[in-house]
């Protein structure tokens, strides 16, 4: 089966800044709304949609977490020629940024280009140093004057690519995370005679705090929990075999642990079997440094939530373009779908 590739275009290539939603929002409603039983959006922005189980007496509820937001920045100084100055709305590496294109989302859309000195004109010393995003302005090819006509402070930024497929893999901005995003789409699709009700919930703000996430999860507090996020693929040249992590095009990944969470062995056992079961390919995870929102899913209801993830093995994550196989991502909408249909067949005790 092969992936619908204008859909995840679609979904990649819509701006969403972290507290900056709307327009991924709106996209993901229009999407998911004839594919769900009930759907509403919190005060925070979290879209929460529900299909419920059909064999479902104690109300058992799943939370499956995929986040909308992307890394980006905000506006925070416009100087008197018209350059403009921001701060980070997640983590970047500041070498990745020369030269690169970006969207400011002001009263229209402005593209803008992130310039720094150029090197000829830099010191010996300065060639020698690494780059600080505060090295970094955005060029917007305008005067001042211009440029407040279009922008004000606390516009949010988003950086400019197009999604292409290259061989087997497919590579653009926010592939992180709107990949998972695209993944539970797909899986609420279907999905069908699951047993427990699942609560497929698009979160907002993660990658400053998974706060989105904590949320959703206090207000649903399930009994499953399951995030959906990228996760390194340092398959690359140079990269010792411990220092991997994951590889594009050996399978989903099995999150066993990062540095926000360690899955609950139950649900990790769960899901080798559940993949194994189905033969679906997979690959575990242990993550030592970023998280994602399955510590909030895992943590933030009253009870606690069996929770574990599938994550999707991502080349050159938090830059300007990342890279997906896409059998990893068919194998990340098989097994998501493979583990909401046998929850109720699992020995879930300590």
């Amino acid at each position: 089966m092969s992936i619908n590739v204008s859909l995840l275009k679609k979904i990649c290539e819509e701006a969403g800044a972290p507290g900056f939603e709307k327009r991924i929002r709106d996209l993901v409603i229009k999407e998911v709304t004839p594919l769900v039983d009930e759907l509403s959006v919190d005060n925070m922005g979290n879209i929460i949609t529900i299909k419920r189980g059909i064999n479902n007496p104690e109300g058992k509820k799943a939370m499956v977490a995929a986040h909308m937001d992307e890394i980006g920045f905000i506006v925070t100084h416009i100087d008197d020629n018209g350059f403009v100055r921001f701060h980070t709305l997640g983590g970047f590496d500041p070498k990745t940024l020369t030269a690169q294109r970006v969207i400011i989302h002001g009263r229209e859309d402005v593209i803008g280009v992130m310039g720094s000195k150029p090197i000829h004109v830099m010191s010996a010393e300065e060639k020698t140093k690494l780059a600080k995003l505060s090295d970094y302005f955005i060029d917007l090819g305008r005067s001042k004057e211009e440029v407040e006509k279009l922008v004000t402070i606390g516009d949010p930024i988003t950086r400019e690519r197009e999604l292409i497929e290259m061989g087997d893999c497919v590579n653009c901005k926010s592939i992180d995370n709107r990949v998972s995003v695209f993944i539970l789409i797909e899986a609420l699709r279907r999905l069908k005679n699951h047993p427990y009700d699942v609560y497929g919930v698009f979160t907002v703000q993660e990658e400053v705090g998974l706060r989105g996430a904590n949320v959703s999860a206090h207000t649903i507090n399930p009994d499953f929990g399951f995030g959906l996020d990228t996760t390194i693929a340092f398959d690359l040249p140079g990269a010792q075999p411990h220092e991997k992590v994951t590889e594009l095009g050996k399978g989903t990944a099995i999150k066993i642990m990062d540095a926000s969470t360690i899955c609950d062995y139950r649900m990790v056992e769960f899901m080798k079997q559940t993949a194994d079961a189905e033969k679906i390919k997979w690959q575990p995870e242990i993550l030592t440094a970023g998280g994602t929102d399955t510590a909030g899913v895992q943590r933030m209801g009253k009870n606690g939530a069996i929770s574990g993830a599938v994550s999707i093995p991502t080349r050159h994550l938090h830059q300007v373009i990342e890279m997906a196989h896409k059998d990893d991502i068919q194998g990340s909408i098989d097994l998501l779908i493979a583990c909401l249909m046998k929850l109720d067949s699992y020995d879930w005790s300590h």
